[in-house]
């Protein structure tokens, strides 16, 4: 069984391709070729949540007796569900990258690090930060890629962020993202 944070709709059509749609008044909506089936729609939620995460964030509160999502705080069944989502994104990813970056790591932990995004110990075990599942996809990618680049410098030399690079030609501009929007990620207690 799939969990979202966010509740959805499914709109089947005689499309060729699976879309998500944000209304205005916040309501998440897939559209989805007749013939497609529900773990395939799911498999592209789960792809796609934090791209909807980041979006029904932005969007602006229409209803001003609502309260702020972002200033109520997380219960533990939330947070736990936060976790499992990124255990489950990181795991994905960081298979991804390291097989294209041909390199190999250890165990994947999960953490609420205050003061970084993620770490790679000198045995290839990974560490990330949970909260990198509201940033945009590129931006968790890069930090995934920044981590894995480790397995082959444990450093930030010239050498390293040429691996980086290599793989993220454009991992400036997440990097950059996470310098001036990274604080928002911890709006959420």
């Amino acid at each position: 069984m799939y969990q979202h944070p966010f509740s959805y709709e499914i709109i089947y059509s005689n499309r060729k391709t699976l879309a998500i749609q944000i209304t205005s008044d916040s309501r998440v909506r897939v559209r989805a070729p007749r013939q497609m089936s529900r773990a395939e729609i799911e498999s592209f939620l789960t792809e796609k949540e934090s791209w909807v995460l980041k979006h029904l964030r932005n969007m602006p509160q229409t209803d001003t007796s609502a309260s702020d999502p972002a200033s109520t705080p997380l219960s533990d069944s939330e947070r736990r569900r936060y976790i499992h989502m990124a255990r489950e994104i990181f795991t994905r990813q960081v298979c991804f990258y390291a097989d294209r970056m041909n390199v190999s790591y250890g165990r994947i932990s999960i953490r609420e690090q205050k003061t970084r995004w993620g770490s790679c110990s000198s045995a290839g075990n990974l560490n990330f930060n949970w909260r990198l599942i509201f940033a945009p996809p590129a931006v968790l990618d890069y930090v995934v890629v920044h981590e894995l680049a480790h397995r082959k410098e444990m450093n930030h030399s010239a050498a390293f962020y040429a691996i980086v690079e290599q793989v993220l030609p454009d991992y400036r501009s997440s990097q950059k993202w996470l310098r001036e929007n990274g604080h928002q990620l911890w709006l959420r207690k």
